[in-house]
């Protein structure tokens, strides 16, 4: 499975090949070759954001983690249902279906996650 890499910040050089490298010799020492992995480097601001969103501490930190899966799943199956995000009214449609089902996720996991569905204007 693969290993999806994201620098999205610019305070640390980051080489992408060399990350790559090491992350798929740890996922062999560690046997989770099967699994897909995606890392995304943010500055601190980036990170003291999502940190306040999903753990509610308003401080940065060095690593979060995210069952991903989850919210692609959701982002999907509204895909599956014939949900778009194309057009500002197409996002607004997804965006409230896929709340709904991630809120109703929430609530039975105890987990906060968000949906995936960017706005329109944002690139979609």
């Amino acid at each position: 499975m693969g290993v999806v890499l994201r620098n999205l910040q610019k305070v640390v050089p980051l080489r992408r090949a060399k990350l790559r490298r090491d992350v798929d010799t740890l996922r062999h020492i560690l046997g989770v070759q099967k699994f897909d992995l995606g890392i995304v480097c943010v500055d601190n601001r980036r990170i003291q954001q999502i940190n306040k969103t999903y753990r509610n501490k308003n401080e940065p930190t060095d690593v979060l983690s995210f069952p991903f899966h989850e919210v692609v799943t959701a982002h999907g199956i509204c895909h599956l249902l014939g949900y778009r995000h194309e057009t500002d009214e197409e996002w607004t449609e997804m965006f409230q279906r896929e709340s709904y089902i991630l809120g109703e996720y929430n609530r039975l996991t105890g987990l906060n996650l968000e949906p995936l569905t960017k706005r329109c204007s944002q690139g979609c």
